[in-house]
């Protein structure tokens, strides 16, 4: 039986040890991959926002550190769930991708029948990618549509990305290596060498239960929007795993989270004081369907203006989501600046130093800065 602790709660206690259980709070993580790992999936749709969401959690890392991790498969990038580029560890995509792609793949039934793609369409490709890639050879996205092309199969009209979709959700193939900013496609049994395997119970109670440690504290239904596993079977996977999770009642509704995170609150929930300047598409704001807990509804606008799904970069302090921050250039030119939702009274003191600190955080990330600069 969970353990259920007692307490008064805040929105900003929670968002706070949210931030903790994610590694951006107290000591990260000790390298690029176990922070992809301890995560499980880490949104990846923006490449370079992903760079610098595991450089958060990675104290000392360098953007080199990541684009390595991913030049050598210790962590992949591909469409896990919803549809949407995550970063995992190589074991780990293929027993996710068996949970999520049926569901997903049937979901996009009537996308295919419009763009004409019919199951022998994409076992055509499949053949002429996989001759294409065979043997350790990466193919460019424009190369691997040339190849596509060769085998009778239009990549016109969105075509040849749902092609290459349709591929990585079956396992044939999976993005590998980067050439300069784009990631080349590979063989998934070559580049995947010690995939794990996991039935559907097993592996959909290992991955609440990983959620939870890493996102807690957080709903069920968070999961269950997050992941794309039914409700039904979420809740079912919880029973298995409650005994080992922490329970949390905040406004009525159960939260749940590991108990090392929740030992926080005995020992001390930090991020209390501090500023970080988070990437767009964060886990930390887009890891939950529900997003009050950290983004007052009246500033939802701001982070994604039009509800259009183009999260902004999000300044955070005290668990909660207080403004944006832009970096012209990719910060290149040294300019990093911050758009605190109070535009009248802007940053306080101490809150601006503690931004100048993240400004000088990310410039040492993409190697602009020296340490100490």
């Amino acid at each position: 039986m969970a353990a259920r602790v007692r307490t008064r709660l805040s929105r900003s206690a929670l968002g706070r040890l949210r931030l903790a259980a994610q590694g951006l709070a107290g000591p990260g993580f000790r390298s690029v991959p176990d922070a992809v790992r301890s995560m499980t999936a880490l949104q990846a749709q923006d490449l370079q926002a992903s760079l610098w969401a595991v450089g958060q959690r990675v104290p000392g890392s360098r953007v080199t550190d990541v684009r390595a991790a991913l030049d050598h498969g210790d962590i992949v990038r591909s469409w896990p769930m919803r549809g949407t580029l995550h970063l995992l560890a190589p074991e780990d995509l293929k027993w996710v991708l068996e949970l999520t792609s049926g569901r997903l793949i049937r979901s996009l039934a009537g996308r295919h029948r419009e763009l004409g793609i019919t199951a022998a369409d994409v076992d055509a490709a499949g053949e002429a990618a996989l001759r294409r890639v065979a043997g350790g050879n990466p193919a460019s996205r424009a190369e691997l549509f040339g190849t596509f092309e060769e085998a009778g199969q239009s990549t016109a009209g969105q075509r040849g990305i749902h092609l290459l979709a349709m591929l990585c959700q079956q396992r044939q193939l999976v993005l590998g290596p980067l050439a300069g900013n784009q990631q080349q496609v590979v063989a998934f049994d070559e580049w995947i060498k010690e995939p794990r395997t996991l039935d559907r119970e097993a592996g959909i109670a290992e991955w609440l239960l990983r959620y939870l440690y890493s996102h807690g504290p957080a709903t069920v239904r968070d999961f269950a929007w997050w992941s794309g596993i039914p409700l039904t079977e979420s809740r079912a996977a919880l029973a298995e795993v409650r005994d080992r999770l922490v329970e949390l009642e905040f406004e009525g509704t159960q939260y749940w989270l590991s108990p090392e995170t929740a030992g926080l609150l005995d020992t001390g929930v930090p991020a209390q004081r501090g500023v970080l300047a988070l990437p767009a598409f964060d886990e930390f704001l887009l890891g939950y369907t529900d997003r009050s807990i950290a983004l007052p509804a009246h500033h939802a606008d701001k982070i994604v203006p039009g509800g259009n799904g183009v999260f902004k970069k999000t300044l955070v302090a005290g668990g909660a989501v207080i403004g944006t921050w832009s970096a012209p250039g990719n910060g290149r030119r040294g300019s990093v600046v911050p758009e605190p939702f109070d535009a009248v009274n802007g940053l306080r003191p101490a809150a601006q130093k503690s931004f100048e600190r993240q400004a000088a955080k990310y410039r040492r990330f993409l190697g602009l800065e020296r340490p100490g600069g």
